[in-house]
């Protein structure tokens, strides 16, 4: 729906333009495009006749609104409609790459002076400074560009270097995304926008496979591959949250409410110090490899207090009192 209705005005500012060319820049098929245009012919205002449906001449050669049956009109919102869009506005204008930020604080400022029916004369508040990296991620994926990334991937605790033909930028659990095509990794994959350290366009096109490109393509942060290491864990009831925080996936539950759950893990370092920080909450069951370095971080931990107590304790007793 929202495709159909964006294109009444796109032709509109782009009369005759060709079927391949709108298909390319609206981002769909040349044939989708023309079904589009077909079932655009059937809408319009009740009374569905003469005069009420959208009008529309094209061909493979052109594309033409001849009567818009409506749609070019400004839009009137009810204060509980403007309201919703304000809310959803504002949401989306705070994360990273969904939109660009000065058009979203501009869009807000005049729907908030249409409702309290002042003037507008420009934004009022301050536009948030977009990320350097963030904005030219949107800039690649409207020029049609490949990217070179320095990014940061927190489940390994590193840092590298990759190129990728990005695809589109998603949301995903309150965090925006570059869903891309990893030559590296030869597959596709998600970059949180934040995490990215620094972006360059590349002059050469981006090049994603036909099938990558399909919108589900990678949409599940936390794919269950076999091959990567499968920690299992017990949680103590009263950490229940972390199965929400982490990708963590339940296989039982005890009788005294005690949690039995699995986890992937890319690097055995990175998954000893996250479950270090849980403290007794966690207790992990295996493999036996994060077992032995969960338990030799602890005991270096706890040797480490326990000589650092002594030190304490043997500066209090060294001070040498003076004064009466």
């Amino acid at each position: 729906m929202a495709r159909l209705l964006n294109m009444v005005p796109y032709f509109q500012a782009n009369p005759g333009i060709g079927a391949a060319e709108a298909a390319a820049e609206l981002g769909v098929t040349t044939k989708q495009l023309m079904t589009d245009l077909n079932q655009l012919w059937m809408c319009g205002l009740p009374g569905y006749g003469p005069g009420d449906l959208i009008d529309l001449s094209f061909s493979e050669e052109s594309i033409e609104v001849t009567f818009s049956a409506g749609i070019d009109r400004p839009l009137r919102l009810t204060s509980l409609e403007a309201t919703a869009l304000l809310v959803a506005l504002r949401s989306i204008a705070d994360l990273p790459g969904m939109v660009d930020p000065s058009a979203a604080h501009s869009a807000i400022a005049k729907i908030e002076s249409a409702i309290s029916g002042r003037e507008f004369t420009g934004p009022t508040l301050p536009v948030p400074v977009e990320a350097p990296s963030v904005a030219t991620v949107r800039s690649a994926l409207e020029h049609d560009h490949a990217l070179r990334l320095v990014y940061y991937s927190a489940s390994r605790d590193e840092v590298s270097e990759r190129v990728v033909d990005p695809i589109r930028i998603v949301l995903v659990d309150n965090n925006s995304y570059l869903q891309a095509w990893c030559r590296q990794a030869e597959g596709v994959r998600l970059f949180r926008l934040d995490r990215i350290e620094e972006a360059t366009e590349l002059e050469e096109p981006a090049r994603p496979p036909v099938d990558a490109t399909d919108e589900i393509a990678a949409l599940d942060l936390f794919v269950d591959d076999p091959a990567v290491p499968l920690a299992r864990l017990l949680v103590h009831p009263d950490y229940a949250w972390v199965l929400e925080q982490y990708p963590m996936h339940l296989v039982a539950t005890h009788a005294d409410g005690g949690i039995e759950a699995t986890m992937r893990f890319a690097t055995l370092d990175w998954m000893a110090r996250l479950l270090l920080g849980f403290g007794a909450g966690v207790t992990v069951l295996g493999p036996p490899e994060l077992v032995t370095a969960v338990r030799e971080r602890s005991g270096a931990a706890l040797s480490a207090y326990s000589a650092l107590a002594e030190d304490n304790a043997f500066a209090r007793t060294g001070l040498e009192e003076v004064g009466p």
